[in-house]
């Protein structure tokens, strides 16, 4: 990775910030991004060579301005070899409970913001002679549980669109890579949010109780590394990924009483 420009999303926190500390240490030039610009900043200084790490601050739910932040980025080092969608925001609420609002911009965010930036570093990948996307989804882009309906969704549909991405542009050197975690020790759910759209505040037992985000970091690098299409990461929440697909009925059933928190 040395000299390779990666970009970064989500990277102020959680699975994106270890992303940055991983990069910077295989001496890829970095460019990261989040709303929190001070944070951002916290995470520059805390990688070894912070002379190729940029701070680019951006909102992936104000998706007009998304294009605008791509040609900004592209400018830093003249190019982008790798994309690594990180940024997101999860969801702890009832479907009946949740306001349109709330679930439009769990779209917006999770899934348009992605495409959007996605779209918009594409055609120079194309130019340079390839490159390579990475979407952060989560085992519920392959199954649902209760309280994450609209989260769902959202991960759900990066799988879809980026697998017809992946068909359409493989032959012009892109390669799509959609990573799954599963309970990681991040704030994702002090920041998801409830019914009305206000943040849960609180951590998850489950969570609290994750793989380390620094682990889950290497996991990735190491797919990104090896270009695989799909990767699942975490402890025995993992099992369900198999357990949808060869015992649907079994496992929609042991859904409906699950702890998913």
């Amino acid at each position: 990775m040395k000299d390779k420009v990666v970009w970064i999303t989500g990277a102020s926190s959680g699975i994106g910030e270890a992303l940055v500390y991983a990069y910077s240490q295989l001496g890829a030039r970095l460019i990261i991004s989040s709303r929190n610009r001070d944070e951002l900043f916290r995470v520059k200084n805390g990688c070894k060579n912070k002379i190729n790490v940029h701070v680019l601050s951006l909102d992936l739910e104000n998706t007009a301005a998304l294009a605008d932040k791509a040609e900004e980025a592209i400018r830093i080092f003249g190019k982008i070899d790798l994309l690594i969608n990180s940024g997101g925001i999860s969801q702890r609420s009832l479907a009946l409970e949740t306001e349109l609002a709330v679930e439009q911009r769990l779209m917006n965010v999770n899934f348009w913001g992605t495409v959007v930036l996605s779209k918009a570093v594409l055609p120079l990948m194309i130019a340079n002679g390839g490159g390579q996307i990475v979407c952060i989804s989560s085992l519920v882009g392959k199954f649902g549980t209760k309280l994450r309906s609209a989260y769902a969704a959202s991960k759900h549909a990066l799988h879809g669109y980026f697998d017809s991405v992946r068909s359409e542009l493989f032959d012009q050197g892109i390669h799509i890579t959609m990573v799954c975690p599963g309970f990681i020790k991040t704030n994702v759910t002090l920041n998801a949010l409830t019914s009305n759209g206000a943040p849960q505040g609180t951590m998850d037992s489950a969570q609290e109780n994750g793989m380390p985000a620094e682990e889950c970091a290497k996991l990735i690098v190491n797919a990104v590394r090896l270009r695989k299409e799909e990767i699942y990461i975490g402890g025995k929440e993992v099992k369900g990924i198999w357990l949808k697909r060869f015992f649907p009925l079994r496992f929609s059933k042991y859904l409906r009483t699950a702890k998913v928190t």
